[in-house]
């Protein structure tokens, strides 16, 4: 099901990976810390230890702070998938891998070792405030949009707006906040804020209830009130923030196909698995052609996922933004994944709509997914105008 790992190292790593989240991480998924907002910190600190005694704490950055390639960040990822909290067991999961990859391209020496190197350590999670509420007129998938104002006062920044959708907020220790920084002017521009959590000026108006599980936290909304932030605590230069959330989006939406891909090629281990062993009418499941051919179908997907992901990965290495890649990875991935977890359930029938296996789950997070990190129609809009584009552009220009 996984494609060959690219090195020895990768592979060495995501072996490793893989029989943790099988042997010690699955047996929690009826944990009744599972929770509708996500598992509970005492949870997350629970699964955490033992992925620290396994040697499986935040796989993909190396002992000397040097990060896998993609490509063998995929081969580790996909691995951490395998279960819904393997993510969190190993620090491999949304929001704080993302945010750790950004703090590593972006922050000074002094900001990483105060806001980065715990996150790492895996004793600290992290929220990235950038979305905000429809009914304020607040960024979604067009972050222009922002609302939130940042304003200089002195060596400070004050910072107010209101904040939706904001994954892991609640229990985090670590902000990135996103917040215009313009002069008023036609063009908006944005800058990015570093917040140690909790902090008084940032406060939970509610935590979501949403369709998805698998995140500590939860998905809140937030209200930052008179947020003064010292200049210090700049993520990058002053104005790039709409540069930097491209240096964090593209991978971050390629992570969340990485970690997925694992839960739902497990939802469909568990769909074979039933399919080979439970007869109906006489014979085998998968001897009937109904669900014979879904597992052809989702054995289809699976591999054309797993292909798609490698290939943005290996553009990512090569040193592009690939946001167009991303883009496509995103909705051919997301969108297979989900196609395979709603066979899953189908196969399982009464079964695949109960809590007694991770189908059910799995159903849950890939439909959420479809929207998150930019819904579908959004990367088909931005792919359209990049082809509208490419076309119309005068001979030659393509370089």
């Amino acid at each position: 099901m996984f494609t060959p790992c690219p090195t020895e190292r990768s592979r060495d790593i995501a072996d490793r990976v893989e029989r943790f989240v099988r042997d010690v991480v699955a047996p929690y998924e009826r944990d009744p810390r599972c929770e509708s907002h996500g598992p509970t910190a005492g949870l997350v600190d629970e699964l955490r230890a033992l992925a620290r005694a396994a040697g499986v704490m935040t796989p993909h950055i190396l002992v000397d702070g040097s990060h896998l390639s993609q490509l063998e960040t995929a081969a580790v990822l996909k691995r951490s998938g395998l279960s819904p909290l393997g993510p969190v067991a190993v620090n491999t999961m949304a929001p704080d891998e993302g945010n750790m990859f950004l703090l590593g391209k972006v922050a000074t020496p002094a900001q990483q070792a105060r806001f980065l190197a715990p996150l790492v350590r895996g004793e600290a999670r992290s929220a990235f405030f950038m979305t905000e509420p429809a009914e304020d007129g607040g960024a979604g998938s067009d972050p222009s949009m922002l609302q939130t104002r940042a304003v200089r006062d002195g060596n400070d920044w004050v910072i107010n707006g209101r904040k939706k959708f904001i994954t892991g907020a609640e229990g985090a220790r670590v902000g990135i906040v996103m917040a215009r920084s313009d002069d008023g002017g036609e063009r908006a521009q944005a800058t990015m804020f570093l917040v140690d959590l909790p902090h008084p000026a940032i406060r939970t108006e509610r935590v979501l209830d949403t369709i998805d599980s698998s995140m500590p936290g939860g998905h809140a909304q937030v209200l930052i009130d008179n947020l003064r932030v010292p200049a210090d605590q700049v993520l990058g230069e002053v104005n790039e923030g709409f540069r930097y959330a491209q240096v964090r989006l593209s991978p971050a939406r390629l992570s969340h196909c990485m970690r997925w891909f694992g839960t739902v090629a497990r939802a469909d281990e568990i769909a074979r698995g039933y399919a080979t062993t439970r007869k109906a009418f006489g014979k085998l499941l998968i001897d009937h052609e109904g669900v014979g051919f879904m597992l052809a179908d989702n054995l289809i997907d699976l591999q054309q996922a797993a292909l798609m992901i490698d290939w943005c990965a290996g553009v990512l290495d090569a040193g592009s933004l690939a946001t167009a890649e991303s883009s496509m990875a995103k909705v051919a991935v997301s969108e297979a994944l989900f196609r395979v977890a709603d066979r899953c359930v189908q196969i399982l029938g009464g079964d695949g709509v109960s809590r007694d296996t991770i189908v059910e789950q799995a159903f849950r997070e890939l439909r959420a997914f479809r929207i998150y990190d930019g819904p579908t129609e959004v990367h088909k809009w931005s792919l359209a105008k990049k082809i509208k584009r490419d076309t119309l552009a005068p001979p030659g220009s393509h370089g």
